[in-house]
């Protein structure tokens, strides 16, 4: 890191740069809040099912997200283990109306927890219980049990009741992780003195 860089990083002029995941079931919304957290003017019009993977970026005030949007589809799921080592912060989308998946959600979520690349890690986890504007939504408390989250004891974890479409409760989980993130530079600034 050259000079510049590091007295614009004091002087909070440079963002800091992380790497997230963007994990959950295929038909569960993960591309649509992609889309939605982007500026107006880079948000896509169709959104259609990711295959494989895709990176997006989009900025905070203070952060710059690389946001990793993983297919959730069956095939596809194996591709996530390559990326847990270098996501920095991992957003779980759920499905709340889909009842029926919800015990396929708790399965990923389960191996993503128990991998060796994640166990060991205190990675912030946000998870939206989106589609949340269907009759037929679970409550985020409901999700949050169902996912027994009251069990993840050694990762800071938030879950937030989201529409995807609408943007609805996005920002709020957003926020969240910039916390989250900020809290995790400043330990790390407090071992390394």
């Amino acid at each position: 890191m050259g000079l510049f860089d590091k007295l614009a990083g004091w002087l909070g002029l440079k963002k800091k740069e992380v790497n997230v995941l963007c994990l959950g079931l295929d038909n569960s919304g993960k591309t649509t809040i992609i889309n939605q957290l982007k500026p107006s003017n880079a948000q896509t019009q169709d959104i259609v099912p990711t295959i494989g993977f895709s990176i997006e970026k989009f900025k905070t005030s203070s952060l710059c997200f690389t946001v990793f949007d993983m297919s959730g589809q069956g095939r596809y799921r194996n591709l996530w283990e390559h990326y847990f080592k270098e996501g920095q912060a991992i957003i779980f989308v759920i499905d709340s109306s889909d009842k029926l998946r919800m015990v396929v959600a708790k399965e990923e979520l389960d191996t993503l927890l128990n991998h060796p690349d994640v166990k060991h890690r205190r990675i912030p986890i946000l998870f939206f219980a989106n589609k949340m504007d269907l009759k037929d939504a679970l409550s985020s408390v409901k999700v949050s049990q169902l996912l027994c989250l009251e069990n993840i004891k050694d990762k800071p974890w938030h879950i937030c009741a989201s529409d995807a479409v609408k943007g609805e409760g996005l920002q709020e989980g957003v926020d969240w992780l910039q916390e989250q993130i900020a809290q995790s530079d400043q330990n790390d600034e407090n071992v390394r003195q």
